[in-house]
């Protein structure tokens, strides 16, 4: 408890710390919105209210949580682009938006149409096998793959999605194939692999995590560089040495692009410091994420990098555009 009382005293004082900043700014002038391009009670509406919450005090204005879901959050993103670029509307989003929405859609928004503020963590895709699957860690299960001879499939949460991007990605590299099944969700997708109509269960952690639990599914290989306590069977992609082949879902802030530099740099400090407050990281983990604070630079640097990764992966994989 002790610890706990120092940790929090400390983020308070250092969310104090950046309300001299952005007084100097005179910013903002009335309430602030957060435009979330998902509906409520998912993850990243959690994880944006709480930081809204967590930030209202620093900014001495109301934050105001705006969900604008539709077009796999593209109808979202395309808003916050347009927006006046006066810190007055910004985006919490998760990445599929930014790098695998456009392999689908013919959004109209680059990365030139927004700018990132900072990113706050992550977390894994995973492949899961049934628990008689001849494979107990992430070579084994390369060694299989490479065996099959495109005779194994996967469940995945829709076409073009960051799922099925991330796995792609990996498979394109092993030189190897595996059938993609898209369903509806990860929920989905979870249930017909227990159902036996798929090999491997493609999706997100908390879905598949009560089934291993159970020992009705074995997960095998994260789409993490890294491993996951969550799932400490699973091995990351540094296992099998693609970890530069890392895709994750990941969440972060962006605002229209011509947001003044002074503004940002404000913005990024004032959430970054929220998001390392025990609060967060707590919510965090109990979603079975990582806590990864990257700055505006690294942030764009990611989305960037990823999407350039992930045409590649749609063009090999054979998706195509249609219109949104």
């Amino acid at each position: 408890m002790r610890e706990y009382l120092i940790g929090t005293l400390a983020g308070m004082a250092a969310l104090g710390a950046a309300t001299a900043g952005l007084a100097q700014t005179a910013y903002p002038t009335r309430p602030v919105t957060l435009v979330v391009p998902a509906p409520p009670g998912g993850g990243t509406d959690v994880f944006a209210r709480i930081l809204g919450e967590l930030v209202e005090p620093v900014l001495k204005q109301k934050v105001i949580i705006e969900n604008k879901p539709g077009a796999g959050g593209s109808l979202g993103v395309t808003h916050i682009a347009a927006t006046q670029p006066d810190g007055h509307t910004l985006g919490f989003i998760w990445n599929s938006p930014l790098t695998a929405s456009p392999q689908t859609l013919a959004v109209s928004y680059t990365p030139d149409s927004y700018r990132p503020l900072l990113s706050i963590g992550y977390s894994s895709y995973v492949l899961c096998a049934q628990p008689d699957f001849p494979a107990s860690n992430a070579t084994e299960l390369v060694t299989h793959l490479k065996a099959s001879g495109g005779k194994l499939t996967y469940g995945n949460d829709g076409i073009g999605g960051t799922m099925q991007l991330a796995a792609e990605r990996v498979f394109k590299k092993l030189d190897v194939k595996v059938r993609a099944i898209p369903f509806g969700g990860a929920g989905e997708t979870a249930k017909n692999f227990l159902g036996g109509h798929v090999t491997f269960y493609g999706g997100s952690l908390p879905p598949i995590i009560p089934h291993v639990a159970a020992g009705k599914a074995k997960c095998l290989l994260l789409t993490s560089a890294a491993g996951n306590a969550a799932l400490p069977t699973a091995q990351g992609l540094d296992a099998i040495g693609l970890g530069a082949e890392e895709t994750v879902l990941w969440w972060g802030i962006i605002a229209p692009a011509k947001l003044q530099d002074a503004l940002a740099a404000q913005l990024e400090k004032v959430f970054a410091e929220a998001a390392s407050t025990d609060r967060f990281k707590d919510a965090m983990q109990k979603q079975g994420a990582v806590h990864r604070v990257l700055g505006g630079k690294d942030t764009d640097k990611l989305i960037r990098t990823e999407l350039a990764a992930m045409t590649d992966v749609a063009q090999a994989a054979g998706i195509q555009r249609k219109a949104p």
